[in-house]
C-alpha cells in the first residue's frame, strides 16, 4: 500500500510540474495533446471549423459496370486491416466502384490531414494566376513581416511550396512539445508558424514539414484578403461542383485556419480534386491554375533530401511515385489518399484510420496496392 501511495503521490508531482511548466511557459496547447494524445479522422469534432462553402452541386455519374467487378481480396484484406472507412474508383468521369465501413458512406465527412497541403497547393496556383502573387521566386517577406529580414529574408515562397525552406519546424508526431503538436492543438497559429529560424540555405534541402505549408495558407489569406476557406469555396469548391460543404478547421473561434491539415470531406467531393489534377488543373476546359504551374507540381523537386539523395518523390505540396512518374498524388497521414492514375483517366481516394508503416520509394504499401487495382481494373 505504502509503495502504491508513493507512485499516486510521484504522479500527482509530475502532474502538477506539466501543469505549471504548460501555464508559465504559454504551451497551453499541451492540456489539449494530453487529453487527445493521437490525431483521428474525426478531430474535427474537436475544432472550430470554417464551412467551405458550395455551389451547384453536379454529382458524379455511375458507370454501367458500377460494383460489378470486385476488388482484389488482398486488396479489401489490407484496407481492412488498416482501418479504411471509404474507397473510390472514377475512370473516365465516372464512379467505377467504391466501399464503405464502419458505418461512413459517401457523404460522410472525414480529416484529410496532409492531403490539405495539396489544396493549399491548388490555392497558391490560382492566387499566382489572377496575379495576387507576383511570382513563386518572392520572398515570403514580401507578404509577411516576419520574414522580411535576416536569414528569413532568403526564403523564396518556391522553398516553402517545395519543403526546403531551411527553417528548424520540427515534423514530430510523437513528441507532445514539438512545434507540429503546437500547430495541431494551439490557438496561435499565425505566431507559430513564423515563428521558426531560418537553419539552413533555403532550397538545398527538402525536409518534410508543416509549417512550410501554414506559411503558404498565411500568404494567400493575405494577398486574397479571405481566409482559407472562402478562397477555397469561390476557386474550387463551387466551381468543381461539390455535393456537400466541407469544413476546414482553424486554431480557435474565427481564428487562422490550419492549411497544412484539416479539410474534412468525403470521398465524392475529395475527388473533385483529383478530376481537376487529372485535367491538368482544368475545369470543363478553363484554366483553374496555369499549365506550367500544374507540370512543375507534379514534377520531382529534385533536391536533396535528408538522407543525401535527389527528391524523386515531391513537387509542389503533391506526392510521385518514383516507380511510375506519371502517378502522382495527395497524402495525409493516416492514410489519406486521392490517387491520379492518368493514362487510365483514374482517380483512386481512399480514406481510413491508419496507414501502413510499409514503404517502398516513399510509396506507402496501400497506395502500391491501390495503384495496381486502378491499373489492372
Amino acid at each position: 500500500m505504502k509503495v502504491l501511495k508513493r507512485i499516486g503521490q510521484l504522479l500527482l508531482v509530475l502532474l502538477l510540474v506539466f501543469a505549471l511548466y504548460a501555464l508559465v511557459s504559454g504551451k497551453t496547447f499541451l492540456f489539449k495533446a494530453v487529453v487527445y494524445n493521437f490525431a483521428n479522422i474525426d478531430d474535427y469534432e474537436k475544432f472550430s471549423n470554417n464551412t467551405v462553402a458550395t455551389g451547384t452541386p453536379e454529382p458524379w455519374q455511375l458507370s454501367t459496370t458500377y460494383n460489378k467487378e470486385p476488388m482484389p481480396d488482398s486488396l479489401v484484406s489490407l484496407l481492412e486491416s488498416l482501418g479504411t472507412v471509404g474507397v473510390l474508383m472514377i475512370r473516365n468521369d465516372s464512379i467505377v466502384a467504391e466501399r464503405y465501413w464502419d458505418g461512413y458512406s459517401d457523404s460522410s465527412l472525414s480529416g484529410s490531414f496532409s492531403m490539405a497541403k495539396s489544396i493549399t497547393s491548388l490555392l497558391i496556383g490560382v492566387a499566382l494566376k489572377e496575379g495576387k502573387i507576383g511570382s513563386l521566386q518572392d520572398p515570403v517577406g514580401k507578404y509577411l513581416p516576419e520574414f522580411a529580414t535576416g536569414e528569413k529574408a532568403k526564403i523564396r515562397i518556391v522553398d516553402v511550396l517545395t519543403m526546403s525552406s531551411g527553417t528548424d519546424w520540427n515534423e514530430s508526431y510523437i513528441n507532445l512539445f514539438s512545434v507540429t503538436s503546437e500547430g495541431y492543438y494551439g490557438s496561435d497559429l499565425y505566431k507559430t508558424a513564423t515563428g521558426v529560424t531560418a537553419v539552413v540555405p533555403p532550397g538545398t534541402l527538402h525536409r518534410y514539414k508543416s509549417g512550410d505549408t501554414q506559411l503558404l495558407g498565411l500568404i494567400l489569406e493575405k494577398v486574397t484578403g479571405k481566409t482559407l476557406s472562402e478562397y477555397a469555396s469561390e476557386k474550387l469548391w463551387q466551381p468543381l461542383g461539390a455535393e456537400h460543404p466541407a469544413l476546414w478547421s482553424t486554431d480557435k473561434d474565427n481564428g487562422t485556419i490550419k492549411a497544412f491539415c484539416c479539410f474534412n470531406s468525403n470521398t465524392r467531393d475529395f475527388a473533385r480534386i483529383g478530376k481537376l489534377m487529372l485535367d491538368s488543373g482544368k475545369h470543363k476546359g478553363v484554366a483553374i491554375i496555369d499549365s506550367a504551374y500544374f507540370v512543375n507540381s507534379i514534377t520531382a523537386c529534385g533536391i536533396t533530401d535528408e538522407k543525401g539523395q535527389a527528391c524523386d518523390y515531391y513537387g509542389y505540396q503533391w506526392w510521385l511515385d518514383p516507380l511510375n512518374p506519371e502517378i502522382f498524388y495527395a497524402r495525409g497521414i493516416l492514410g489519406q489518399f486521392i490517387i491520379m492514375i492518368p493514362s487510365k483517366k483514374t482517380i483512386i481516394v481512399r480514406l481510413g484510420k491508419s496507414t501502413s508503416k510499409e514503404r517502398v520509394r516513399t510509396v506507402p504499401k496501400e497506395v502500391r496496392y491501390l495503384i495496381n487495382w486502378g491499373m489492372n481494373n
